[in-house]
């Protein structure tokens, strides 16, 4: 419970105390020139307006979603339900809320107190003249805590009548189910192809094999040093409660050095029962490539020891992009590679013991991470196809859906494109460099997304997720999960991407690929 309410509380007891009467509390509050009360009991505790995630699809009243200690919480804007014009949060604005069989954040202007109020006192609102829609109201207070009149607010009439989905909950105890992907497609493992993660290192792409890599994250801010380790291994980050070695791409091919930034990222790969993290400049894309189009290295380059970890090169664009394709087992050959994993390993060993078998064992989720407008989100890394660069040029086809931002020719196949800002109802932004093609199948027909960029493949343990607020249909089928990471003060929706599209729209898709 809140120190605000606690006070508000007190205050309320106070003058409880000195009534020979049954009273009842209310907390009164401020929207726009309006007072409003609700009675205490429905009411969790007072917050200062916290940091939000925004929620694509979602209700106009809904401001987004907040961390209240471990646990999301929707934020509501009164205003906007009451048709008041927004104005910019203060010191004053609080949230308040009301947990009525689902907590919920109310943004009001301020609070004013808690008082008791004599039942005489509370009346209908039959025949009241208010700016709000009296169906909103249960009852009126007049001539109490200084003010005229109070207008008590039905906050179950108001989420049945705003948030039907909400409603349909509370009644009923459901829980969204999960509806995270188990399966990895079987045009996935088509033996006909390789899958892989490029990335850049000094503007040269290189790539593993998707199956060697566990994950893609971001520079930590804090990198631990090795003692006499070599140049090529950067320092230790810890990566959930076990340490993993940096190895730096740029020392270990003999490239100049240069800072990290914010586009660096930590390729994460399995060598046999250990890891490592290959830092790189950026990550590109994940790679579909037919296996003709992946040659051996040329036996005189194979011979040069600073070529050794290259064992493949990729042809693509006709040849004109070249793509080198590390092995994992060369890199774990290295002396100072092999030396630091041995090191980490007996420190790692030696935890252990102190790490919560619960952890240990938690079911972990693969996901890729993207960015649209200011938020993140996140699709399971088996449903993902591949992710590929955005075209100069879209081509637009006549008598396409209106959803469709135009085609693309992805190894000889029409690949329909679609931008999920405007799928999501975001506002348009002009083409970048950053922005990629996540490559999707659905009902057989591959899809393309426009994101703004993809960021990382992150591992989430099952404890981390929880069912999204129910806020509307649409918003529940695709956006149902959400991954809670309160310690790295993250929020990343999770969506469900069978619902990327409806079964009208993709019968319109599949005819694109005739």
């Amino acid at each position: 419970m809140s120190t605000e309410i606690e006070e508000t509380r007190r205050a309320g007891d106070s003058v409880a105390t000195d009534s020979r009467v049954e009273t009842q509390q209310f907390v009164t509050f401020i929207v726009g020139d309006e007072v409003f009360g609700v009675s205490m009991a429905p009411v969790q505790e007072i917050i200062r307006m916290p940091d939000i995630v925004r929620v694509p699809l979602a209700p106009r009243s809904l401001n987004g979603l907040a961390n209240l200690r471990g646990r999301v919480l929707p934020i509501i804007s009164l205003r906007r339900i009451f048709n008041i014009a927004d104005e910019p949060n203060n010191e004053s604005t609080r949230a308040l809320v009301i947990d009525i069989g689902q907590p919920l954040g109310f943004v009001v202007d301020r609070i004013a107190s808690v008082i008791s109020v004599e039942p005489g006192k509370i009346e209908s609102v039959a025949g009241v003249r208010a700016a709000i829609d009296s169906k909103l109201l249960s009852g009126v207070l007049k001539d109490v805590g200084g003010f005229s009149m109070v207008m008590v607010l039905d906050f179950e009439r108001l989420i049945a009548i705003e948030f039907a989905e909400i409603a349909s909950l509370v009644r009923g105890g459901q829980h969204i189910a999960d509806t995270r992907a188990d399966t990895v497609s079987e045009d996935a493992e088509d033996s006909g192809e390789l899958q892989l993660v490029s990335f850049s290192v000094e503007s040269q792409e290189y790539a593993i094999d998707i199956a060697s890599v566990q994950e893609i994250v971001q520079i930590p801010a804090t990198i631990a040093h090795v003692p006499n380790a070599p140049e090529q291994v950067l320092g230790l980050m810890t990566l959930r409660e076990r340490l993993l070695p940096l190895v730096s791409l740029r020392s270990l091919f003999h490239l100049p050095a240069r800072a990290l930034d914010e586009r660096s990222r930590v390729v994460v790969i399995t060598l046999g029962a250990a890891a490592v993290g290959l830092v790189t400049d950026s990550v590109s894309e994940v790679l579909r490539v037919p296996k003709e189009s992946v040659d051996a290295m040329p036996p005189m380059l194979a011979r040069d020891k600073d070529m050794a970890d290259i064992t493949q090169i990729c042809r693509l664009d006709g040849g004109k992009r070249l793509v080198s394709i590390i092995a994992p087992d060369s890199l774990a050959s290295r002396a100072a590679v092999s030396d630091v994993l041995h090191e980490v390993s007996t420190m790692n060993e030696a935890q252990v013991d102190a790490v919560d078998d619960s952890d240990v064992n938690d079911e972990e989720e693969q996901v890729v991470v993207f960015r649209l407008a200011d938020g993140e989100f996140g699709v399971p890394i088996s449903s993902v196809q591949e992710i590929v660069r955005i075209p100069d040029q879209l081509s637009r086809v006549p008598k396409t859906p209106d959803f469709v931002e135009g085609v693309i020719n992805l190894r000889g196949s029409v690949l329909p494109v679609i931008d999920q800002r405007k799928r999501l109802g975001l506002p348009d932004i002009a083409r970048n460099d950053r922005q990629r093609i996540m490559v999707f199948l659905l009902d057989g027909v591959r899809t393309g997304f426009i994101v703004d960029a993809v960021t990382e493949v992150l591992k989430l343990h099952q404890r981390q997720i929880e069912p999204a607020p129910r806020l509307s249909g649409e918003q529940a089928r695709l956006l149902g999960r959400v991954a809670n990471l309160e310690k790295a003060k993250r929020m990343i929706q999770l969506i469900d991407p069978d619902h990327l599209i409806d079964e009208k729209d993709r019968s319109d898709l599949a005819k694109l690929e005739g």
